[in-house]
């Protein structure tokens, strides 16, 4: 009897996943990502710095910044569809080695004087293809590497790198350029080149599935795999609305032209903007216990009703600090909700057709920022801060209405959806989905 005991208790602890922290192939992947972020981040600070500096204009580091965008959105579909088709690891791998040659070749040229407004508009939208590309095949490796029952927990550690790499890579980026021009372009070409390195240290092969016959693999297939699952599609409409209330760039912007209108120095507004954005820093590190505490439901609706109760109060409180405190409020939800849709995501979507998801979930998340940013701009010229924070509020109000859904506050925690990825058609009405029980 106590032979069989110790056997049962073996089989168990054999069954039972090992500590994301000791997952090495998941560890490298993160590791090789979070050298990627911070070498997007102290290049994408240090091109309008260079563009300024060289003679360039403010407008036309703006149409940089706003083309990098557009990129990266547009490219995600692609990308997505790339991600299903072939093996991630070299994907990844060749992604970052093309912005290892654009950053090179642009701080060799910045380094012998000769650049140019065209080449460095050229490398940063090639950089923002190539970050386009990977931002999928990223996250769409994070199923292969961790167990169905870790996958919240991961995509919460996920968002530690992305918003760690926000706060450090901008004053690296700037520190370097002060040392000399190229610096920072050569630092983040060398990061990248590291990042590749350290994607070969995954045991784990990352190739995809066959297809099937007759299956067509097309980067609609992941708008209409939202388009089928209610929570989903859902939790997408709310995304972006908020994503156009509360762009980062758009709230920046929107603190920049407030404080300047009321007198502050310029270095008063740059302690605003850390004060608003270490609150992206703080929801990464809290994103993974409050996930494990709280319940989905409760997470959800607490972050969409926030984005209006902060915008009545940026449109209603007179000093500059607490609009930092309020801002950093709104970062603060971000990681924590990001890591949560991006669990039941990765738990939904089988792994034929992860790549192709993410990328029409980037694609449509990141294409209402573009018209966030351009309203904040417009609205202050027309009517001032007030009337910014007011249509903020609006917008967020309406984008948070689905959250009210049952099907939202009846919301089963991720690892109980991971077992729709048996239907191979991902039908939400599906006996075994958590979904058909929701009315």
């Amino acid at each position: 009897m106590a032979d069989a005991i110790t056997q049962e208790e073996a089989q168990t602890r054999q069954e039972e996943p090992r500590p994301l922290l000791r997952n090495a192939d998941f560890q490298a992947l993160w590791t090789s990502e979070a050298f990627a972020a911070l070498a997007k981040e102290t290049a994408e600070v240090a091109y309008p710095l260079l563009i300024l500096a060289t003679g360039g204009s403010a407008f036309y580091a703006g149409a940089v910044g706003s083309a990098q965008l557009i990129t990266a959105s547009l490219m995600s579909i692609p990308g997505g569809t790339l991600a299903d088709r072939v093996d991630r690891r070299l994907l990844l791998i060749a992604c970052n080695m093309v912005r290892v040659v654009l950053l090179g070749l642009l701080a060799l040229l910045v380094s012998t004087g000769h650049t140019h407004p065209a080449v460095i508009f050229a490398v940063a939208v090639g950089s923002a293809a190539c970050l386009g590309i990977s931002n999928p095949t990223g996250l769409a490796v994070i199923k292969q590497l961790v167990p169905p029952s870790q996958l919240t927990q991961a995509t919460a550690q996920n968002q530690v790198r992305y918003f760690a790499a926000t706060m450090g890579g901008p004053p690296a980026g700037g520190a370097l350029f002060a040392v000399a021009r190229a610096f920072p372009f050569l630092t983040a070409a060398l990061a990248f080149l590291a990042s590749s390195a350290l994607l070969l240290f995954i045991r784990k092969p990352l190739k995809v599935e066959n297809a099937a016959p007759g299956e067509k693999r097309n980067a609609a297939e992941g708008f209409r795999f939202l388009a089928r699952q209610p929570v989903l599609r859902l939790l997408i409409v709310w995304i972006m609305g908020s994503n156009m209330a509360f762009t980062h760039t758009g709230v920046f912007l929107a603190l920049i032209a407030t404080a300047e209108s009321r007198g502050a120095s310029s270095t008063f507004t740059g302690l605003l903007l850390s004060i608003a954005g270490i609150g992206g820093v703080v929801g990464s590190l809290l994103a993974s216990p409050i996930i494990k505490r709280v319940p989905p439901p409760v997470v959800f609706l607490t972050a969409a009703w926030i984005g209006p109760v902060a915008a009545v109060l940026l449109a209603t409180v007179s000093g500059l600090v607490p609009l930092g405190i309020i801002v950093a409020c709104v970062f603060l939800r971000g990681p924590i909700t990001s890591a949560l849709f991006l669990a039941y995501l990765a738990a939904m979507a089988p792994d034929r057709t992860q790549g192709r998801v993410l990328g029409a979930v980037m694609f449509m998340s990141m294409v209402a920022a573009p018209l966030g940013v351009f309203g904040v701009g417009t609205l202050f010229d027309l009517a001032g801060s007030t009337w910014v924070f007011t249509a903020m509020g609006i917008v967020s109000g309406l984008a948070a209405l689905p959250t009210l859904s049952p099907r939202i506050r009846k919301l089963a925690p991720p690892e109980e959806y991971a077992v729709t990825t048996a239907d191979p058609a991902g039908d939400p009405d599906s006996p075994t989905s958590p979904t058909s029980k929701e009315t």
